[in-house]
């Protein structure tokens, strides 16, 4: 650029030259001159505007390729991400339906205590001299039953914790399913 100005500068000069010299000879010259000056200059601009547009050019290519690469990564993770959740939440349904197997099996193991109980209780009424041995026999029931109450009332504990772990998990893969996709440029 400042090789054109300076040619356009040196006709400018070498045409006020000829214009104060008066001579027709000396201002035609320095008019050939002038204007093939002024063609050269306007040359060296034009080169310089073409490569300044395929620099641009081929930046904006590049950038485009980095994006693209980067929306690939991003799909990427997205796709181990949510994996990697649904993983967990097969892992966490599994653990909810052993959780309530073991639950409905307690209650099961809870009334057949509860039956026991009554029975034991039925026999006592019934056979009153009996009534040290069968006292031990009641309490062992009841602490059974105690036991298995307090283990029931543990795995719904546990269970109620499953469920809502399970519940964060799916409104953790539906928000981030719902943000927005990177798009390459």
């Amino acid at each position: 650029m400042v090789l054109a100005v300076a040619l356009v500068v040196t006709a400018a000069v070498v045409v006020l030259g000829a214009v104060l010299s008066a001579s027709v000879t000396f201002v035609s010259v320095a008019a050939v001159l002038a204007v093939a000056l002024g063609a050269a200059a306007v040359r060296i601009i034009h080169s310089e505007i073409v490569c300044t547009r395929r620099e641009a050019a081929a930046d904006r290519a590049h950038q485009a390729q980095d994006y693209r690469q980067l929306g690939e990564r991003r799909s990427e993770e997205h796709r181990e991400f949510v994996g990697a959740v649904e993983m967990r939440l097969d892992r966490a349904g599994r653990a909810v339906t052993e959780l309530e197997s073991a639950v409905v099996a307690s209650q099961g193991r809870a009334a057949e205590a509860v039956r026991r109980l009554r029975a034991e209780v039925r026999r006592a009424d019934l056979a009153e001299a009996e009534g040290g041995r069968l006292a031990v026999a009641l309490e062992e029931s009841e602490d059974r039953a105690a036991e298995a109450i307090v283990r029931v009332a543990e795995l719904e504990d546990e269970n109620g914790v499953l469920r809502t772990e399970n519940d964060v998990l799916k409104s953790e893969l539906d928000a981030h399913e719902w943000q927005p996709q990177v798009k390459p440029a």
